[in-house]
């Protein structure tokens, strides 16, 4: 707030805080707890950490930790697309499927 602007670590944050608070209200409506809004979660705040520290790739330690993030996003974006693609072939099990 003292800087009178926000900046893209701030903005990206922000994206973090509305999927949690999606995630809080979609349990407090259905009492059921869905894995995607976690991955979700875990994809952005990756993402945050790749956007804010790949200004400062200096030594080759951080362009595998680049390389690192940047694969286990992908992985998680596999998981994603096999549990939206599970669901929509087999269902779910909370809709009694």
């Amino acid at each position: 707030m003292n800087k009178g602007y926000a900046s893209l670590k701030d903005i990206l944050l922000l994206f973090i805080y509305l999927e949690l608070g999606a995630m809080i209200g979609v349990y407090f409506k259905t009492h059921i707890l869905p894995v995607q809004f976690l991955i979700f979660i875990a994809i952005t705040a990756l993402s945050r950490h790749l956007v804010i520290d790949v200004q400062q790739v200096s030594d080759l330690f951080h362009l595998y930790l680049l390389l690192g993030i940047s694969g286990a996003i992908a992985i998680l974006s596999g998981a994603l697309y096999i549990l939206t693609y599970t669901a929509r072939k087999y269902g779910r099990l909370e809709d009694g499927h």
